[in-house]
C-alpha cells in the first residue's frame, strides 16, 4: 500500500449545508438508500439522499451519541433504530419516537452520556460514554447483547472510534483526548475481547487532530476522523499512515462509508463551542462532507433484538 497524501483545496464537496451543532454518526442505509446522521445537541436524526436532496430531521426528546439501524423486530414492528442516548440505550421508530428503553446509562447522567458506538457482526451494539469531567475518566466502552449491558474498557475519558475488522478479529476504539487508538483480538461469535492495547499514538498538540470517529474499508484500513486536525486519515492494519484526506472545517467527527458501491466516503462535523472568529473562517462548520474513493468501505451491521 501507498501512501498518499491530499491537501488543500479539499477534495470533498459539501453535501448537506445544515449546520449542526455537533453532526455524528453518519450511516448509510442500503433498504432506503440514504444517508442518516445526528446532531447531538439539537438533539435530532438527519437524513438524506445519496445527492444530498430530501433532507428529514427527526427531533429527540434527549441528547444522542449514536445509533444503528434494528433487524425486522416481530415483537415491535415499528422499530428503526437503537439509539444510545443519555439516560440509555433505547429503540426508536423512524419519527425517532421511543419504544422502549433497552439498558439504563449505568454512569451519573449528570456527568456523563452515550457517544459513539456501533453494531458487531451478531448485530451486538457497542457503545462508549463520555466524561464531561474528562481527566476523571471515568467513562467506558460496553456491549449491549439483549438487555444485558456489560462494561468491556474502563478508565476511558472520551470513547469514540468503535469499529471492527473485515474479518471480525479486530476490534477498535479510541480515546479522544488521550490522541489514542487502540486494538483488541476479538472473539464475534462469543462477544469476547482478547489481548490488545494502544494500536496508534497521535502527536499532542492544538490543531494537530485528535482520533474521532471512525470506519473500517474492504482492505481492512481503519479511517480516523481527526478531531481539530482538519483531515480524515487512512491508517493500514500495522497502523502506518496511508493516505491523509483535508477538509474545509477544523472540527471533522466522523466518518462512513455509503453509496450505492460503498466507495463513498461520507463526513460530518462540529461548531460546537466556536467562537465567530473560527466560524468565520471555517463557515461550513457542522455541515456534511462527501469524497468519492476508489476502496469501498463496509456495510454496517443491524442490531439484533432479543425478545
Amino acid at each position: 500500500m501507498t501512501r498518499q497524501t491530499l491537501c488543500d483545496p479539499s477534495p470533498f464537496h459539501t453535501l448537506v449545508a445544515c449546520q449542526n451543532e455537533l453532526g455524528e454518526c453518519p450511516r448509510w442505509d442500503p433498504v432506503s438508500q440514504q444517508l442518516y446522521w445526528i446532531d447531538i445537541l439539537a438533539p435530532a436524526i438527519w437524513s438524506c439522499d445519496s445527492a444530498g436532496g430530501s433532507s428529514r430531521v427527526r427531533s429527540l426528546d434527549e441528547q444522542i451519541g449514536c445509533f444503528s439501524f434494528v433487524a425486522p423486530f416481530a415483537a415491535l414492528p415499528t422499530v428503526r433504530f437503537v439509539a444510545a442516548m443519555r439516560s440509555g440505550i433505547w429503540l426508536l421508530n423512524e419519527a425517532g419516537e421511543k419504544l422502549r428503553q433497552l439498558a439504563v446509562n449505568p454512569e451519573p447522567v449528570s456527568r456523563s452520556r452515550f457517544n459513539d458506538g456501533r453494531c458487531d457482526a451478531q448485530g451486538r451494539l457497542w457503545a462508549a460514554t463520555l466524561d464531561h469531567e474528562k481527566p476523571n475518566a471515568r467513562a467506558a466502552v460496553y456491549s449491549l447483547s439483549g438487555q444485558q449491558l456489560t462494561s468491556q474498557f474502563e478508565g476511558v475519558r472520551t470513547g469514540n472510534g468503535i469499529a471492527f475488522s473485515p474479518d471480525a478479529k479486530w476490534l477498535y476504539y479510541s480515546d479522544t483526548p488521550r490522541y489514542l487508538i487502540y486494538r483488541y483480538a476479538f472473539d464475534v461469535e462469543t462477544g469476547t475481547v482478547g489481548a490488545g492495547g494502544v494500536w496508534k499514538q497521535f502527536e499532542e498538540g492544538a490543531g494537530r487532530g485528535r482520533p474521532d470517529g471512525a470506519a473500517v474499508d474492504s482492505e481492512g484500513c481503519y479511517w480516523s476522523t481527526l478531531f481539530d486536525g482538519s483531515r480524515v486519515v487512512r491508517l493500514s492494519p500495522a497502523g502506518e499512515l496511508l493516505a491523509e484526506y483535508h477538509l474545509p472545517v477544523q472540527w471533522p467527527t466522523m466518518c462512513a462509508f455509503g453509496g450505492p458501491d460503498l466507495k463513498t466516503l461520507y463526513v460530518t462535523s462540529s461548531r460546537e463551542n466556536r467562537s465567530a472568529d473560527e466560524l468565520a473562517r471555517f463557515p461550513r462548520s457542522g455541515d456534511v462532507f462527501a469524497l468519492s474513493l476508489e476502496v469501498a468501505g463496509l456495510a454496517d451491521f443491524f442490531y439484533q433484538p432479543e425478545g
